[in-house]
């Protein structure tokens, strides 16, 4: 079935994409990052905060990652044109320090959280970056989870996520999950287990104790490469927080991210650690799936509700000027070119 957006590696919807880890650009360094098919020179002002612009420079063409930061703009090594953070060219030794603010490259928006820098695939953000929806207004704990690549699209991972009937199947979970989806607005959608544990056998009677309703399993979708589950009992929600970006080839690269309310700093690192392990449990199960699968939903059945729901909510969404499907050959970053 062709989709407008759902599993193509050709477009890109409008959204915040994970680009690099925060330690990953120290202040007064510029790095040259390919995200999501655009090439970007990503660098961090004298002041701290952390930039993004169009890789090449519009004098003529020079990456401007081959520069350096100059204050709390970017400086072409070519012949030395310097940029702000809007893109509007500061400076041209050439023209006694002239500006030339009618000549600009392109600029993105940036945010930092959890750890991370984000880059928005549009002029203008929508929306912030992900949260639970539970920890929407809290302080909040992270800590950086581990990152890994899959062989399929990131947005085959997300229905990975809220397939119900496959927690049976793979993952041995004694209650049939029924996962109802809310569309909160056309770029976030919700879905939340509506079963309770059931009751037949002792055990479950002891896990099903800690639920004064539905088992707690709710996922919170957003751009349909960044996703949040909340899981745990009543008395302790566990969250984390799913990055994800596609390759050019449209597989996935992830980055996982732990987040908790925060309390102290040894309680924090506690819990923290406590939801690595509850992510890690979940994750294994799937990694056979993933090499191998070459997603295709011709016949949906009932339990396949959420998955439908899900791929039509992303399908409707805002198409970014990204994407793979470029007539140039990509031009080597000057990493690769050292």
């Amino acid at each position: 079935m062709s989709h407008r957006l759902f599993n193509r590696a050709d477009r890109v919807a409008e959204g915040w994409y994970w680009a690099l880890r925060s330690s990953e650009l120290p202040k007064g360094k510029v790095r040259a990052v390919t995200l999501l098919g655009k090439e970007l020179s990503v660098y961090r002002g004298e002041d701290g905060r952390v930039s993004a612009l169009d890789a090449h420079c519009p004098h003529m063409g020079a990456h401007l990652a081959e520069g350096r930061v100059d204050d709390n703009g970017l400086r072409c090594f070519f012949h030395g044109w310097k940029f702000g953070r809007d893109g509007r060219c500061a400076e041209v030794p050439a023209l006694a320090g002239r500006a030339m603010p009618q000549v600009r490259t392109g600029s993105w928006p940036v945010e930092e959280r959890y750890g991370m820098i984000w880059v928005w695939t549009g002029p203008q953000p929508r929306k912030a970056v992900p949260c639970p929806p539970e920890l929407e207004g809290q302080e909040i704990a992270h800590a950086l989870g581990g990152r890994f690549e899959k062989a399929c699209h990131p947005n085959v991972v997300m229905v990975n996520a809220i397939d119900a009937h496959h927690f049976n199947t793979v993952h041995r979970l004694p209650v049939r999950l029924v996962m109802e989806p809310d569309e909160i607005d056309g770029s976030n959608i919700r879905f939340a287990n509506a079963t309770r544990v059931p009751g037949e056998k002792r055990w479950q009677r002891a896990i099903g104790s800690f639920y004064a309703g539905a088992l707690t399993y709710a996922m919170s979708y957003w751009w349909g490469s960044n996703g949040t589950v909340t899981l745990g009992p009543d008395f302790l929600h566990f969250y984390i927080l799913f990055a994800l970006r596609a390759t050019p080839d449209g597989r996935t690269e992830g980055q996982t991210i732990l987040l908790t309310k925060k309390r102290s700093p040894i309680v924090d690192k506690v819990l923290l650690f406590a939801t690595k392990l509850v992510g890690d449990y979940f994750a294994d199960g799937d990694t056979r799936i993933f090499r191998t699968i070459k997603f295709d939903l011709k016949n949906p059945i009932a339990p396949d509700h959420a998955i439908v729901r899900f791929i039509q909510h992303f399908d409707r969404q805002k198409i970014a000027d990204w994407g793979f499907s470029r007539p140039e050959a990509p031009t080597p970053s000057p990493q690769e070119a050292a």
